[in-house]
């Protein structure tokens, strides 16, 4: 990536507010769609959150048509499938997806096959296979965290061959995100606290990375001082709707951001985490935040330094140093971490979680080498490099 040209892109409409939800049918009557089908987890539909999309459709002339609630936390190629025909069987005509990540990646895999009339969603992996335009898709996030409501990717299990597959395309992208803070005010404080972690992690990354940008920049600051501001407020009054919107436009700004200027070595050692011990990956990420940039800093701390701006505003960041001011930043994100721990048992070490042993460490340096995201960090890493950082967070 050179200083000297980069790429921008975001065409997803955003529908923010405490009433955005009522929004969705006028949304979707301008794609000439009135036949959605919702796609939704137990969970959801447990806590309630599905009603407050329904009664948005109670005020308006138009219907759900069918609502399929048996999204599991790791879906697969067979869920798609099964979806994608009732889809067809209704003869729906678009998809609204009520839910996390799984939810919306699962849905993203519906959108491939009833939009190319396909049976084998393996077949359309991989970058930039999707030639044309789905159908009309909207997303409501139900997590301040992933922002999976503006990215291009997917990534699907497929059980059989016990592979992850992944999809990558700009027609993956939703028409349409809605941001109601209604949906996440039931969301208990220690998921609360990793969502927030794995945005911030989203636009940190996406500020010291190889490929930031200036405008990706600009939506990665404003995500981080909006967590900083709002994530301790949000666990003191939990039905805080104003904290609750902004950790939610938080998510989305630094999902924008990642998407345009991707990720770095957090999230290599986070994928190799997850995958290995099966942890949540807003958990992992929160783990790694502070070591992977203290690894970075001596190659990047200018950087790092101006993140001290919008985690610990103007005050702090004028009376520290310019020089100490990248190790300022990780003190204060530590300090966070320290925070969310005594607040919610959030995990700040390997150790801690329970689920890791020293002896899966050269494991998992050996499958974050191998993750795509790594390429991106700011500083080079090699292996004994990974399982410094790794040493160094157990």
């Amino acid at each position: 990536m050179t200083k000297s040209y980069y790429e921008f892109f975001c065409p997803v409409k955003i529908v923010a507010g405490s009433a955005a939800l009522e929004h969705i049918p006028y949304e979707l009557s301008n794609l000439s769609a009135s036949r959605p089908l919702i796609i939704t987890d137990k969970g959801v539909r447990g806590a309630g959150l599905l009603d407050h999309v329904l009664n948005a459709f109670a005020e308006s002339d138009m219907e759900v048509v069918e609502i399929f609630d048996d999204v599991p936390p790791d879906s697969s190629t067979k869920i798609v499938s099964r979806i994608a025909e009732l889809y067809r069987s209704n003869k729906c005509d678009s998809i609204i997806a009520v839910g996390g990540g799984s939810v919306i990646d699962t849905s993203k895999g519906v959108n491939i096959l009833v939009s190319e009339n396909g049976t084998d969603l393996a077949q359309f992996s991989g970058v930039g296979v999707l030639k044309k335009p789905l159908k009309p898709f909207f997303v409501i996030p139900t997590t301040a965290g992933t922002g999976s409501e503006v990215t291009q990717v997917a990534v699907v299990s497929d059980t059989d061959k016990q592979v992850k597959l992944p999809f990558t395309s700009y027609f993956l992208l939703p028409n349409a995100a809605i941001l109601d803070p209604r949906m996440t005010l039931t969301l208990p404080p220690h998921i609360t606290a990793m969502t927030a972690m794995d945005a911030m992690t989203h636009a940190i990354e996406a500020f010291t990375g190889m490929a930031k940008n200036p405008i990706s920049d600009a939506y990665a600051t404003l995500a981080i001082r909006k967590i900083s501001e709002n994530l301790i407020r949000v666990l003191d009054k939990p039905d805080d709707v104003d904290a609750r919107l902004e950790l939610a436009q938080a998510s989305t700004m630094a999902g924008i951001a990642f998407s345009n200027s991707m990720v770095g070595l957090v999230h290599s050692l986070g994928h190799s985490l997850g995958a290995l011990c099966h942890l949540p990956h807003g958990l992992c990420m929160n783990l790694f935040l502070p070591f992977v940039l203290e690894y970075n800093l001596d190659g990047r701390g200018d950087v790092i330094g101006e993140l001290l701006l919008y985690l610990a505003g103007a005050e702090v960041y004028a009376r520290t140093p310019t020089h100490q001011r990248g190790a300022k930043a990780i003190e204060v994100i530590r300090q966070m971490r320290d925070e969310l721990n005594r607040r919610c048992k959030l995990p700040r070490t390997l150790s801690e979680t329970g689920k890791v042993t020293q002896d899966q460490l050269s494991k998992l340096a050996d499958m974050a080498l191998d993750d795509g995201s790594i390429i991106f960090n700011p500083v080079d890493v090699e292996r004994e490099d990974a399982l410094a950082v790794l040493n160094n967070a157990w």
